[in-house]
């Protein structure tokens, strides 16, 4: 799962690199049970219990919704997409990249649907659709045309405080297997008001 390390790690808001070093890194979704000082419970979608070691500095990350018409030329995107044949995906999700921010640029594998794909990068050509928007997106060596449907999620990135983190609220992590082996990460994603990040 090494991939996911790319896929977030140049977001400082999300998860700084050092305390995930130690192991190829994996994710998290669940409801949050618990968060006692700087250990989560978290209930998987597995229906598993999993105890979270947070590290001292872990951040926040809300996932605002935006409309479609925030992604523009030059937009910065990440989208779990299911292939559609050449060079085309239909997406799942999208999220927007702060400006500045480029993490994870290419596409490859994901785990949010069985046969789904990631592809981060950089938005050039943008049309509409009867269904929603056409979007090219470029990366090194390789474009995509990525379809948006209307009832899609686009959510971007913003910071968010630690109070935000409650039982009940659904959550995204970026965790590895710390030296004891058990499960750490740096940050906790959640949706604006509680919604379930969509990634």
């Amino acid at each position: 799962m090494r991939i996911l390390l790319r896929a977030f790690g140049a977001l400082a808001l999300l998860l700084p690199l050092a305390a995930l070093a130690q192991a190829p890194p994996g994710v998290a979704r669940g409801t949050i049970e618990a968060l006692q000082g700087d250990t989560l419970t978290l209930r998987t979608e597995a229906g598993r219990t999993e105890t979270i070691e947070l590290a001292q500095n872990w951040n926040v990350t809300v996932l605002k919704p935006v409309s479609v018409d925030a992604i523009k030329p030059g937009s910065f995107i990440g989208t779990a997409e299911m292939p559609e044949g050449h060079n085309t995906g239909r997406s799942l999700e999208v999220h927007v990249f702060p400006p500045g921010v480029k993490a994870g640029e290419g596409h490859y594998r994901w785990d949010l649907r069985k046969g789904s794909m990631m592809t981060n990068g950089t938005v050039g050509k943008v049309r509409a659709s009867p269904g929603g928007r056409v979007l090219l997106v470029s990366y090194p060596h390789g474009e995509r045309r990525i379809v948006v449907p209307k009832n899609v999620p686009v959510v971007e990135f913003t910071n968010g405080d630690r109070s935000l983190v409650r039982p009940g609220i659904a959550a995204f992590l970026i965790v590895a297997k710390g030296p004891s082996g058990g499960l750490v990460s740096t940050g906790i994603a959640i949706g604006e008001n509680g919604a379930k990040p969509p990634m």
